[in-house]
């Protein structure tokens, strides 16, 4: 039983930290190097875990285990749809390529495709991220209604870094340029290392159901680049949003 419930805290740790190596994840879990590369062996040998690519004393998450939580949280179709074009996006830019939902009032990032650069931007899968602090939230927002976005702003705009939007008005006024443009930028306004552009998908009933971005270290953003991924990333949404609406459809 205990070497099951190993394997498990494994699973969710590599989930949580990924790519990580044995060593760190003998850190967090507290358990000999020994008793965590049993779980690993395990793991990999089930399917739920891999190498990550280049680096393979580092382990991630498969798809396997991706589909057992997008299948219980309906989002698995959206990812099929969405994750074909977005690999094309990353081949475009070579960039990382994220995709994140709404749900209950947050913004939870579901997939990455990551870049072949070194460095790099990687955010584990399920974070949360603010929907005024980051550019696939307020993609989002910008999509959706008066009231989702009074709603959220009630509640407050945290600051996270000195570029983060903690005035309603300010943030009102940028999410008409979004609307205008038609994606939204992050200037380190969540992690000052972070710098990304979005793209909101819009789902058959006219209302935003996920955003697609590219997010780039900030030393890396440039005003050429970011236009330039912004309307890779606009185009890209819309492709996804189209082919949302021609599956329901039938």
């Amino acid at each position: 039983m205990q070497n099951v419930l190993n394997a498990l805290r494994a699973l969710e740790e590599v989930a949580a930290r990924q790519p990580i190596g044995v060593a760190d994840l003998a850190r967090a879990m507290e358990l000999p190097k020994s008793s965590v590369q049993r779980a690993l062996v395990t793991l990999h040998t089930a399917g739920w875990i891999r190498q990550a690519a280049g680096t393979p004393t580092r382990w991630m998450v498969t798809a396997k285990a991706l589909h057992v939580g997008r299948s219980a949280t309906g989002e698995l179709n959206l990812r099929d749809i969405a994750v074909p074009v977005m690999e094309e996006l990353r081949r475009q830019t070579d960039e990382t390529v994220h995709l994140a939902v709404p749900e209950g009032g947050r913004i939870v990032l579901i997939e990455r495709l990551e870049t072949s650069q070194p460095v790099r931007i990687i955010l584990p899968l399920g974070q949360n991220l603010p929907a005024h602090a980051s550019a696939n939230g307020k993609a989002i927002l910008a999509a959706s209604t008066t009231e989702t976005v009074e709603n959220y702003m009630a509640e407050g705009l945290s600051r996270f870094t000195g570029t983060s939007i903690t005035d309603p008005g300010c943030l009102r006024a940028e999410l008409a340029e979004i609307r205008a443009r038609g994606y939204a930028t992050n200037s380190g306004e969540w992690r000052d290392d972070v710098s990304a552009v979005a793209a909101a998908v819009i789902g058959e009933a006219g209302t935003p159901v996920a955003s697609i971005s590219i997010n780039v270290p900030t030393s890396r953003m440039t005003d050429a680049s970011r236009a330039a991924f912004g309307a890779a990333v606009r185009e890209a949404a819309q492709r996804v949003g189209k082919l949302l609406g021609s599956t329901s459809g039938g």
